[in-house]
């Protein structure tokens, strides 16, 4: 697991014409200008239904869009709530489907909008339902009262940087004075690093670094046997097909952390910066052998390491989809956002970091909010309608 207190493609290949044959094309052919760039652009990425058993936005697509922007707002105590989700899930439709005019002409592509309700718009659907627990407060949080908690998430993924603000203007469009924002984060992927292969079962699993070099959510339930048990909520009925959210904003103290050594900087996270691998060995996709030593006597996971101190074994608690987004407003840091089915897969690890992870010595929380993430939708049956009338 790493940055928790901080979360397929194809290449081209063209033949290459003799160089005799080119120059004399060349010489035959005239001068003809340049094309223009917008010419040369790659086609939109594949679109990703927006209706289904789950929302899109958190196992799909595979892998994750490279941007994104989360929107945290509230609701009016005065406002239906069910009336607002429905209208949200109307336009989520629309604008993935191209057919909003506030897309403003931008194909939407893989653009994916995943919405969530906050504790006390979920204690008042149900006291006892998850979700309705709210989320602890933590050592090493700098956070302002609007920056913590709040009663509706979107987020928006898209892989064309432009679409997110473009797509959060019209959602917010669409619920009107229905929502107050509370405060917003846009951050960005770093390129995928392969973790295993795909197989029958699955695609392959990738993950991208982080703003401090390492490979950034390489243990998760990344098989659809692990998402039924870690990620989806199976009941009660209302929430089946949900799932449920952490959010957190972290500024990094880069300048301190690059003035380690790599070997440094290793024991930090526990694992090799180059390729991912534990520093106990085996490759990216090995499991830490957190019982490893030296001739000596050391642990080869030093005791304070992340991938130790966050280690779902170790903790006794379940394993989180974790995605990481790296920011640079209000400052250079990460938006580190995790799924799970149950609270306390998040609240119990970040305890157990909190007691002695070297990597948390590096972060400082702004922002922390958590939402369910509610099931899937479609036309007959609303966004939110399982909960809210």
């Amino acid at each position: 697991m790493v940055a928790l207190g901080l979360t397929a493609g194809c290449d081209a290949h063209a033949g290459r014409p003799d160089r005799s044959d080119a120059a004399a094309s060349a010489a035959a052919t005239p001068a003809t200008p340049a094309t223009p760039a917008a010419a040369q652009d790659p086609a939109p990425a594949p679109s990703v239904p927006a209706t289904g058993r789950y929302q899109a936005g958190v196992t799909l697509p595979q892998p994750a869009q490279r941007n994104l922007l989360a929107v945290v707002a509230d609701v009016p105590a005065a406002v239906a709530v069910g009336p607002l989700l429905a209208d949200l899930g109307r336009t989520v439709r629309a604008l993935t489907a191209g057919t909003d005019p506030r897309l403003l002409g931008l194909p939407p592509g893989d653009l994916t909008v995943t919405v969530g309700v906050g504790p006390r718009l979920v204690r008042a659907a149900g006291p006892s339902l998850p979700g309705a627990a709210d989320l602890p407060r933590f050592s090493r949080e700098r956070i302002a009262p609007r920056a913590r908690g709040g009663d509706l998430l979107v987020q928006i993924c898209a892989g064309d940087a432009l679409l997110p603000a473009v797509a959060a203007t019209a959602l917010l469009d669409a619920a009107g004075d229905r929502l107050r924002e509370r405060w917003r984060q846009s951050g960005h992927r770093g390129a995928n690093i392969p973790v295993s292969p795909a197989t029958r079962s699955q695609g392959a699993v990738t993950a991208p670094r982080n703003l401090l070099g390492f490979v950034d959510g390489i243990v998760g339930p990344h098989t659809a046997a692990a998402r039924d048990r870690h990620l989806w909520l199976a009941g009660p009925a209302p929430v089946a097909g949900g799932t449920i959210a952490v959010l957190r904003r972290m500024e990094l103290d880069l300048p301190r952390f690059a003035a380690l050594s790599v070997a440094e900087q290793e024991a930090v996270f526990g694992r090799r910066r180059a390729g991912g691998a534990p520093l106990s060995g085996g490759t990216i996709a090995s499991d830490p052998d957190l019982g490893a030593k030296t001739p000596d006597g050391r642990y080869l996971v030093p005791a304070d390491a992340h991938v130790r101190r966050a280690n779902a074994n170790a903790v006794g608690a379940g394993l989180m989809l974790r995605r990481s987004y790296s920011i640079d407003d209000p400052a250079p840091g990460l938006l580190f956002v995790s799924f799970q089915n149950d609270l306390r897969t998040f609240t119990r690890t970040l305890t157990r970091m909190d007691d002695s992870d070297a990597l948390l010595g590096f972060t400082t929380a702004t922002a922390a909010a958590t939402f369910l993430i509610l099931p899937g939708f479609d036309e007959r049956r609303p966004l939110g309608s399982s909960l809210f009338r």
